[in-house]
C-alpha cells in the first residue's frame, strides 16, 4: 500500500485561490455556464483552538472515543477548532458537525480514526452501516415537498431569480432545490438500430434527460417508480441546490446564476429543506478508515470541506455530498475502497441530491470501483487538477471502468473537468445520462497504472444519452504506447459483426455506445451534440477541430496559477504546445509517496456470478 507524502502542506492551509469570473466563451452555449465552485477567498484558517483531545486518553484506539469527540464537537464556538493529537481514535459511532467548526487531527498518518464495527476489506457487509464524520443539521435532512413552490414565468439559465408563485416561507441565506420535471413531461422514443437493422424497442426519455426504462421492459431497467426518488424528487433529476440572497414580492434572487434554464412547461419548482443548511465547518488533516456507510458525508452543508485527509476502505462513497452548496474537497488522498464492485459500495466520491458548486481540486483517487459519481447534481462544480487512477472491478480488473465523470444517476449537468490525470474521460448511462458537461485541458491517458486489462479501453467515451459534451484542449493517450489503438469506433457495425456494433480494438473516441447492448448502434444525439475542439492525441499526433483552430484560455475557473503547482508550469497541458505535458501535483505527490501505511488489505475476492457490468 502507498503512503502519500503531502508535500507544501503548510503552504496550503493559508493558500487563497481565486475563482473569479473568466472568459469561457470557447465553451458552446448548451455546455457555458459560470463557474465559481467552493468557498469564496478559500477554506479559512483558524488559529482558536476550543478543546484538544489525546488519543492516549481512549487507549489510543483501545477505548471508543466517538462520545468524547462528540462532545468536543458539541461544546465548541463558531469559528473554533476541536484539535484531535497524534494517534489512533476509535469512532464506532458517527460525530455529526451541525455547526461552523472545524475538527483538525495532527496530519494524515499522524492521527487516525477508525471505525472498527464498519468495513471490512473484501466484504459488502459491515457490522454498522454508519459514517465516521456527518457534517450536517442531522443524520437524514431531506426535502418537504409539501413547501414546493411553481415557478411562474421560466427561469433562464445565467439568471440569478425567478419568479414564483408565492415567496412564502422563503428568506435570504435558507438553501433550496431548483427543479423540474422530466419524467411526467417524458415520452418513448426510438432507438439506434440494433443488429444493424431498426428496431420497434424505445427508451422513455425527454428532450433532456433519459431514464433506463425500456419498452419492451429490459433486464438493465431500473426499478419504477422506486428509482425516481433516489437521488432527486420525484421524477424531477435536473436540478440545483441554490442560496437565496433575497426575496421581494414574487422574485426569489439567489447567490449564484442559473446553470440551465428550468421550464413552467415541465412544471419547475422551488423547494425547501427541512432544516437550515450547516454552514462553515470543516475536517482537516487526519485519516479516516472503515467508514461502514461513507467515510465523511455532507448532508446539507454549505461553504463547508474536507482539507488534507487521507480517507481509505469504506463503504459506499468515501467523501458524499448530499443537498449541498459550494462545499470543498481538497488535497486529499481517497484510496482503496473495502468492496470495489458495482452497486454502489466502493465508489470513491460521490455528489447527490442537487449538490451544486462543489469543488473537488488536488485530490488523489485511487484503487475505487469508480473514482467519482454524479447522481442528479453537480451543476456548476468543478473537478480540477486531480490525478484519478486504477479505476477497477473486483474479480473483472480486465475491465476499464469509467475515470472522472459527471454521471452515473439521471440528470447530472454542468460540471467542469479541467486539468485532471486520469485513465479515461466517460459518461456513463448506467441509470439514466447526464449532459452538458466541459471537459477541458486534462490528460486522458487511456490506461490505468496498476492494471493491464484493457477491455472497452478509450481515452474519452460517452454512452447512450449523453448529450451536449464539450472536449476541449485534452490530451489524449500515451507517447509511445498506442500499438493498437485506433482513431474512433464509429459503433455502425463497420468494426463489428453481425450481433455487434462495435469493434474490440481500444480506441481514443467512443461516442455514443451501450455497454449492456453492444449490439446497438451509437446514439446520434451523442455524435452530433459532442464537440471536439483543440484536442491532441498521441496515436495520429495531431490536434483536431470541429471549429476554425483559436486559441486555448488557461482556465475556465481561475484567473490565475494555484499556488499548489509551485514552480511548476501552468497550465500543465498544453495540446498546442511544442511540450504538451507538465507536472499535476497530485501526481507528483502520488510518485514520490513511498510505500507502507495507508490501511487496505490484499484481499481479491471474487465478482458475484450475476454481476453487470457497470452497475
Amino acid at each position: 500500500m502507498r503512503r502519500v507524502v503531502f508535500l507544501l502542506a503548510s503552504v496550503l492551509c493559508s493558500v487563497t485561490v481565486s475563482h473569479a469570473q473568466v472568459d469561457t466563451s470557447i465553451v458552446p452555449p448548451e455546455g457555458r455556464t459560470t463557474w465559481t465552485p467552493g468557498i469564496p477567498g478559500g477554506v479559512p484558517v483558524r488559529t482558536a483552538t476550543c478543546s484538544t483531545l489525546s488519543a492516549s486518553s481512549y487507549g489510543n484506539g483501545a477505548q471508543d472515543a466517538s462520545a468524547a469527540i462528540q462532545a468536543a464537537v458539541n461544546a465548541c464556538a463558531a469559528g473554533q477548532v476541536v484539535s484531535l493529537g497524534a494517534g489512533t481514535f476509535t469512532v464506532n459511532n458517527y460525530v455529526l458537525i451541525n455547526k461552523g467548526i472545524t475538527v483538525r487531527g495532527a496530519g494524515t498518518g499522524v492521527t487516525k480514526l477508525q471505525k472498527t464495527n464498519g468495513a471490512v476489506q473484501g466484504s459488502y457487509i459491515a457490522s454498522d452501516t454508519q459514517p465516521i464524520f456527518i457534517i450536517g443539521p442531522n443524520r437524514w435532512p431531506k426535502l418537504v415537498d409539501s413547501t414546493s413552490v411553481n415557478l411562474i414565468a421560466d427561469g433562464a439559465s445565467g439568471a440569478t431569480s425567478v419568479s414564483v408563485a408565492s415567496t412564502s416561507g422563503f428568506s435570504a441565506g435558507q438553501i433550496v432545490l431548483v427543479d423540474e420535471d422530466n419524467y411526467n413531461t417524458a415520452s418513448w422514443q426510438p432507438l439506434p438500430n440494433r443488429y444493424n437493422t431498426p428496431t420497434n424497442v424505445q427508451i422513455w426519455a425527454s428532450d433532456r434527460a433519459v431514464f433506463m426504462r425500456h419498452n419492451p421492459s429490459d433486464g438493465v431497467d431500473d426499478g419504477f417508480p422506486e428509482s425516481l426518488t433516489w437521488f432527486s424528487r420525484g421524477g424531477r433529476p435536473i436540478n440545483e441546490v441554490k442560496e437565496i440572497a433575497s426575496v421581494s414580492g414574487n422574485v426569489i434572487t439567489f447567490t449564484t446564476p442559473l446553470h440551465i434554464s428550468y421550464r413552467t412547461s415541465k412544471t419547475a419548482q422551488v423547494t425547501r429543506f427541512d432544516s437550515a443548511h450547516v454552514k462553515n465547518a470543516g475536517i482537516e488533516n487526519m485519516t479516516l478508515t472503515g467508514g461502514g456507510g461513507s467515510n465523511i458525508r455532507f448532508e446539507s452543508a454549505a461553504y463547508s470541506w474536507v482539507k488534507n485527509v487521507e480517507s481509505y476502505l469504506w463503504l459506499g462513497e468515501s467523501i458524499a455530498a448530499n443537498g449541498s452548496f459550494r462545499v470543498e474537497i481538497r488535497d486529499s488522498y481517497i484510496h482503496d475502497a473495502a468492496w470495489p464492485v458495482p452497486g454502489g459500495g466502493g465508489y470513491a466520491l460521490s455528489l447527490a441530491v442537487g449538490s451544486a458548486g462543489v469543488l473537488i481540486e488536488n485530490n488523489i483517487v485511487m484503487k475505487a470501483n469508480k473514482m467519482m459519481v454524479a447522481r442528479s447534481s453537480g451543476a456548476g462544480s468543478v473537478v480540477g487538477y486531480n490525478y484519478m487512477d486504477n479505476g477497477f472491478i473486483q474479480g473483472t480488473e480486465s475491465w476499464v471502468e469509467v475515470g472522472i465523470n459527471g454521471s452515473h444517476q439521471v440528470g447530472s449537468h454542468h460540471i467542469l473537468f479541467e486539468g485532471n490525470a486520469s485513465f479515461n474521460y466517460d459518461s456513463d448511462n448506467t441509470h439514466g445520462n447526464a449532459i452538458a458537461m466541459t471537459i477541458f485541458r486534462n490528460h486522458l491517458i487511456g490506461r490505468r497504472r496498476d492494471f493491464s486489462g484493457m477491455s472497452n479501453a478509450r481515452t474519452a467515451g460517452l454512452m447512450f444519452g449523453s448529450w451536449w459534451h464539450s472536449f476541449i484542449g485534452n490530451v489524449l493517450g500515451e507517447a509511445g504506447r498506442m500499438a493498437g489503438w485506433i482513431y474512433e469506433d464509429p459503433g455502425d457495425g463497420s468494426l463489428g459483426n453481425a450481433t455487434n456494433a462495435w469493434g474490440g480494438s481500444p480506441s481514443i473516441w467512443k461516442l455514443g455506445y451501450d455497454p449492456t447492448h453492444w449490439f446497438q448502434a451509437a446514439d446520434p444525439k451523442v455524435r452530433s451534440t459532442t464537440l471536439r475542439d483543440g484536442n491532441f492525441d498521441y496515436l495520429t499526433n495531431e490536434v483536431r477541430w470541429d471549429r476554425a483552430a483559436q486559441s486555448l484560455p488557461p482556465s475556465l475557473y481561475l484567473t490565475s496559477k494555484p499556488a499548489f503547482f509551485g514552480n511548476n508550469p501552468w497550465p500543465w497541458v498544453d495540446p498546442l504546445g511544442t511540450q504538451k505535458l507538465g507536472v499535476l501535483p497530485a501526481k507528483l505527490r502520488f510518485e514520490s509517496g513511498g510505500s507502507g501505511g495507508g490501511g487496505g488489505g490484499t484481499t481479491t475476492p471474487q465478482a458475484p456470478a450475476n454481476l453487470r457490468i457497470l452497475r
